[in-house]
């Protein structure tokens, strides 16, 4: 059932739905948290994929938009219904824009805390030829004042991925603006959801594609954070049951955490798997020897190549 256009509005109590979207709304803030405070306690977000933070956030808010766009006649019942029962019937949209929300928190912190090591190089720049030696241009002065700082690539990289994050939440946020606002055709309405529920699933499967070959290649887990996922991926199981049952929402609707979930517990099976390998090998998440103090180590000696392999 498509409720975008419904017009009638009737306070419905789903005891088990309203659970479930509470129970998943805290457990999304609870398995979000380790990861916001590590990057402000650490005052670095060293080690953070910038195209795994655009991949996860334009598909969490592909899916946000999704879940508005078929769920906008539910919205609409909110000026005709108590606020209980509003809320109780934006749970499904409460939890989408829930993940969004926590998901670009990170990406937001990953630009706060960039590492200044990483953020700026550093070189000596070279004599000019050809130029007098009381020239005044900018490659003359910078050679005259010794040390050139220059942005990394990275960093570069980085900024124009988040440009991409937010030009692609406007455009898709008014295209859905335009769409509900103007009553259009329920079949057009059907064709942009399902547009944005199966951008969302593919964004989210090719989000989890690097990792998991980065992680098979190094055969240690490295930084991952093994409890966090041992939240999310049964999280993500209950989320689409509580997506599911309700009302408006189809397959499009679901399937990106359905997606989103089975790469995460694939990833999961392998991070348990090199666990139980790096114990027998007597080695940590890093490779470094247990016996030889790692834990004391800095986290820039850890030993995993920038190519996604183990050093020797």
């Amino acid at each position: 059932m498509n409720v975008l256009y419904e017009a009638k509005c009737e306070p419905v109590h789903d005891s088990v739905a309203a659970s479930l979207s509470l129970f998943i709304s805290l457990g999304l803030i609870v398995s979000y948290a380790p990861q916001h405070y590590r990057i402000i306690s650490q005052r670095s977000s060293e080690g953070i994929s910038p195209w795994f933070l655009l991949l996860g956030s334009t598909s969490c808010a592909a899916g946000m938009l999704n879940m508005v766009t078929l769920q906008w006649g539910v919205i609409k019942c909110c000026s005709k219904v108590g606020a209980a029962s509003c809320i109780e019937s934006l749970g499904g949209i409460i939890q989408v824009s829930l993940m969004w929300l926590l998901f670009t928190l990170i990406l937001i912190l990953y630009l706060i805390y960039f590492p200044p090591h990483l953020k700026f190089a550093y070189y000596q720049a070279s004599a000019t030829p050809n130029h007098i030696k009381a020239c005044t241009c900018d490659a003359c002065d910078q050679i005259r004042a010794g040390q050139v700082i220059e942005t990394t690539p990275l960093w570069r990289q980085s900024v124009v991925l988040t440009w991409v994050v937010a030009i692609h939440f406007a455009f898709c946020f008014f295209v859905t603006l335009i769409i509900v606002a103007t009553r259009t055709s329920l079949r057009t309405v059907e064709i942009w959801a399902t547009f944005l529920g199966v951008t969302s699933a593919l964004l989210a499967g090719i989000q989890y594609t690097p990792q998991l070959l980065y992680t098979y290649r190094a055969r240690l887990v490295g930084a991952i954070s093994v409890p966090m996922m041992c939240m999310q991926t049964p999280g993500a199981v209950i989320m689409c049951v509580s997506i599911a049952i309700r009302p408006g929402t189809n397959w499009t609707s679901w399937i990106t955490y359905a997606t989103a979930g089975t790469f995460q517990g694939t990833l999961l099976i392998m991070c348990i798997a090199w666990k139980i390998r790096q114990r027998k090998l007597g080695v940590d998440d890093f490779g470094r020897p247990l016996q030889s103090g790692s834990a004391t180590a800095n986290e820039r000696t850890a030993l995993i190549n920038a190519d996604g392999t183990a050093s020797e």
